[in-house]
């Protein structure tokens, strides 16, 4: 059985004592379940902070993003190598990278290339906007991303990664894709890796949602026999709704 991952992404939001604050309430409210794995991904500046104050037995530590050089001349960026005794999982082509800062499938496979060679775990986040849905284009875009991105790897080091499928059109709108289209995209996303690795291997890979999760659909969307854990954006800086939201993919 897959362990549900759920993953707040703070983004580019809270300074060092907002941050502060918002874990500390985070892990007095958040409980620990055994078949839940929860992730909180702070922005840089705070990733350091709050690696020494989160529960490891509650909480594992994300980064937004990665340079793909190990080292270098390159002002302002901060690479993977840097970020390897600090996290366990780095967030890797969200729709924000690829649609406001330009990020090419060819970057995305070398990010996913460099958190493998440094042993950290992408999360990789794949999606198709309103156009490419409308237009009938979604299965080929999420193949396109998928493979694009993972080509290089090994089976084996396939299995340690976590998809996240995120519709454009759903981030930050405040609409989602019903619980049917998105155990459609999963399950596409799954049959994907399976020609990528074998059945064995595509079975054992996460795949989240994320486009305006919420509690109010949070477990309906969790309990998709393709949907193994949430990629959470605004709704989790209100402790609350993201405490709400890990509890519902706790089985009845």
């Amino acid at each position: 059985m897959r362990k549900l991952l759920i993953a707040g992404n703070w983004k580019m939001h809270l300074n060092t004592m907002q941050a502060s604050i918002l874990m500390h309430r985070l892990q007095e409210r958040v409980r620990i379940y055994r078949d839940i794995e929860v992730v909180v991904a702070p922005s840089m500046l705070v990733l350091q902070p709050i690696s020494l104050q989160l529960d490891r037995r509650k909480f594992r530590l994300a980064a937004q993003n990665a340079y793909h050089k190990d080292e270098g001349a390159y002002t302002g960026e901060v690479s993977f190598t840097m970020l390897r005794d600090l996290v366990h999982y780095v967030i890797i082509g969200h729709s924000e990278r690829r649609h406001v800062f330009g990020e090419t499938l060819q970057d995305i496979a070398l990010k996913v290339e460099a958190a493998n060679r440094n042993g950290i775990a992408p999360i990789l986040c794949v999606g198709e906007t309103k156009t490419e849905r409308l237009e009938g284009h979604t299965k080929r875009i999420l193949h396109d991303q998928v493979v694009s991105a993972l080509k290089g790897l090994t089976s084996q080091e396939v299995e340690d990664i976590v998809i996240a499928y995120e519709p454009v059109w759903a981030i930050g709108t405040g609409k989602t894709a019903t619980s049917a289209q998105a155990q459609d995209a999963h399950a596409h996303v799954r049959s994907v890796l399976e020609e990528l690795s074998d059945k064995a291997t595509a079975d054992k890979i996460r795949i989240q949602y994320g486009g305006s999760v919420k509690p109010a659909n949070a477990k309906e969307l969790l309990g998709q026999p393709d949907i193994d854990g949430a990629l959470v954006g605004g709704a989790s800086l209100e402790v609350r709704s993201f405490a709400e939201i890990v509890k519902a993919g706790q089985p009845a």
